[in-house]
């Protein structure tokens, strides 16, 4: 097997692991079966566990940059209906089980941001690139809807980002997608109300993702 393939598996079962039970219970043992790779193969390629979920963290911010790159929120011209697609966006990725759509940053940094040093500013790195991202179609359409708005685009596009880190913790407790969808519905009627204008939408008239 290429190294490169090996590689690759360990990051795959680091992102499936941590996402299911933690970082903790995540063990060298476990990511070895959850690859079905050896641990001689893994110290090939990892000094120690940190160091897999270091890789592990880049890895699924990658491969998260490539989902939202190509979303089809961006093809919308208008800068608010942008911001409104990234939300409906993200509650149409609320599929399957648990594990499935919530953030490797947000469970890792949770269990992980007093002890681990390295994995937490990983993690706020990336929330906050992620934020960046979303702060940008924020700032347009803040200088379009609102440009005497007291609050900024960076502000907000990070308040996003708890909503979302605070509906995934919901759904973990309650087992399922449905209470995130609900946090996220009201997350864009608050943007729909901070980003309303003369001639603009109604809060809620737009808000018909997953029959809601």
């Amino acid at each position: 097997m290429p190294a490169a393939d090996s590689r690759t598996r360990f990051l795959d079962a680091a992102v499936h692991l941590i996402r299911t039970c933690g970082y903790e219970a995540a063990t060298i043992d476990e990511l070895c079966r959850e690859a079905g790779l050896t641990k001689g193969s893994f110290f090939h390629h990892f000094r120690s566990k940190e160091d897999l979920a270091l890789a592990a963290a880049d890895h699924f911010a990658g491969a998260a940059d490539a989902l939202f790159g190509q979303a089809p929120y961006h093809a919308h011209v208008d800068s608010r209906d942008r911001v409104l697609g990234y939300v409906d966006f993200r509650r149409a990725i609320l599929r399957g089980a648990v594990p499935e759509f919530t953030c490797l940053f947000g469970t890792m940094v949770q269990e992980t941001y007093d002890t681990h040093p390295a994995l937490r500013e990983a993690c706020d790195r990336h929330i906050g690139a992620h934020a960046d991202a979303v702060a940008r179609d924020l700032d347009a359409a803040r200088a379009d809807r609102a440009p005497d708005a007291e609050w900024t685009a960076q502000s907000l596009a990070l308040f996003t980002q708890a909503v979302l880190q605070g509906a995934f913790v919901l759904a973990k407790a309650r087992g399922g997608p449905e209470v995130a969808d609900q946090c996220l519905a009201h997350l864009r009627r608050y943007l729909e109300l901070l980003l309303s204008s003369p001639g603009s939408p109604q809060p809620g008239v737009t808000d018909h993702v997953h029959g809601q």
